[in-house]
C-alpha cells in the first residue's frame, strides 16, 4: 500500500517530505534542514525546544512545488533534505553550542541554503560560527528584542546575546540590520553598543508608518543570514512564543522584508527561533512559521 505522503497528517514528517539525512550523511540537496532543540537558556516561559517537531510536522501542509494565483509553481525541482536535529546534551550549555556548531558545518557542506529550527535564541551564536567562512557577512534580524545584552543574571550566552558573542569572535559578521523593535525592558548598555558598532536598528513604528523606507535601509548586494524570532511577530498574529510583545510585524510585513533581502542580496542561512508551540494550543503558530520559511525560500529560489 502507498504511504499518504499528500496528506499532511500521514506519513513520516520530516520537513517539506524531504529525505533524512545525518549533518555528516551522504546526501546533496538545495535546501537542508536542521533541527536545535535547545531552550535552557530562557529568561521566561520554555518550550521552544519543542519547535523543530512542530514545524517538521506544520510544514507538511506546505510541501513544494506549490502554486500561487498567478498559476506560477514555487519552488519547483528544488530539493530538499531533513538532516534531523543536533544530538543535544541534556544539561551542557557549552557542549551543546560547539555540537550544534559542529552539525551546522557539516550541513553547510552538502546544500546550497541551510535552514535552521530553533530553539530559543541563543542557538544563532553557535549557527553563525558556522558561517565563519563567509565573507562581508551580514545579519538581518525580524525581532522585538535586540538580543545584543552583554549579560543577564550574570549569564554570557542568554538568548538576549546571541548577536553580542557573535560580533566578538567573528571579524567577518560586519554589520546587523534588525527590525520590528519594540517594548519595555531595552538594556541601554546593548542598544548603545549596536548603535556605535554601527547596526541599524529599525522600530516597529518606523515599520509601521514607513515600511517602503525600512525596505530602502536593508542590505543590497551582501551575503546575508536571516534570522527571525518567532516574537517579531504581533502576538495575535503568533502567539506561541515565550515573551510576546504587543503590536508587531504582521505576516504580511514581515514576508516583505524577508522578501526584499532575498531579492536583493545572496541568503546564505536563515533560522527561526523562539517558537513556543506549547504556549499555542491552536497550533497556528507552527503553520505561521512553517509557512513564513517556505515563502522565504520561493523568494530566494525564484527564477
Amino acid at each position: 500500500m502507498s504511504q499518504p505522503t499528500h496528506l499532511p497528517y500521514g506519513g513520516i514528517p520530516t520537513f517539506a517530505r524531504g529525505p533524512h539525512g545525518a549533518p555528516d550523511g551522504d546526501w546533496r540537496s538545495d535546501v537542508a534542514v536542521l533541527g536545535v532543540p535547545f531552550d535552557i537558556a530562557l529568561g521566561f516561559r520554555p518550550g521552544a525546544r519543542f519547535a523543530p517537531r512542530a514545524l517538521r510536522e506544520a510544514s507538511l501542509r506546505y510541501v513544494p512545488p506549490f502554486t500561487g494565483l498567478d498559476g506560477a509553481p514555487r519552488l519547483q525541482g528544488v530539493t530538499f533534505t531533513d538532516a534531523g536535529d543536533v544530538v543535544l546534551p541534556s544539561l551542557e550549555p557549552e557542549l551543546a553550542r560547539d555540537r550544534t556548531t559542529d552539525a551546522a558545518r557539516q550541513v553547510r557542506e552538502r546544500c546550497r541554503l541551510p535552514i535552521f529550527l530553533g530553539g530559543d535564541h541563543s542557538v544563532t551564536f553557535p549557527l553563525l560560527r558556522a558561517f565563519d567562512d563567509v565573507a562581508d557577512l551580514h545579519v538581518v534580524q525580524l525581532d522585538a528584542h535586540l538580543d545584543f545584552t552583554d549579560t543577564r543574571n550574570d549569564t554570557r550566552y542568554s538568548n538576549s546575546s546571541p548577536f553580542r558573542r557573535a560580533v566578538e569572535v567573528l571579524p567577518n559578521l560586519v554589520h546587523i540590520t534588525t527590525v520590528g523593535l519594540r517594548g519595555l525592558r531595552f538594556d541601554p548598555e546593548a542598544v548603545a553598543t549596536a548603535r556605535a558598532r554601527g547596526h541599524t536598528l529599525i522600530p516597529m513604528e518606523d515599520v509601521a508608518s514607513d515600511l517602503a523606507g525600512v525596505l530602502a535601509r536593508l542590505p543590497t548586494g551582501k551575503n546575508v543570514y536571516l534570522s527571525v524570532d518567532a516574537d517579531a511577530l504581533d502576538p495575535a498574529v503568533l502567539p506561541g512564543t515565550s515573551s510576546p510583545e504587543p503590536d508587531g510585524l504582521s505576516y504580511g510585513q514581515a514576508m516583505r522584508v524577508l522578501a526584499e533581502t532575498a531579492r536583493r542580496n545572496t541568503v546564505v542561512g536563515l533560522d527561526l527561533v523562539e517558537l513556543a508551540p506549547n504556549l499555542d494550543p491552536t497550533g497556528r503558530s507552527e503553520l505561521i512559521g512553517a509557512r513564513l520559511i517556505m515563502e522565504t525560500l520561493a523568494e530566494v529560489f525564484r527564477d
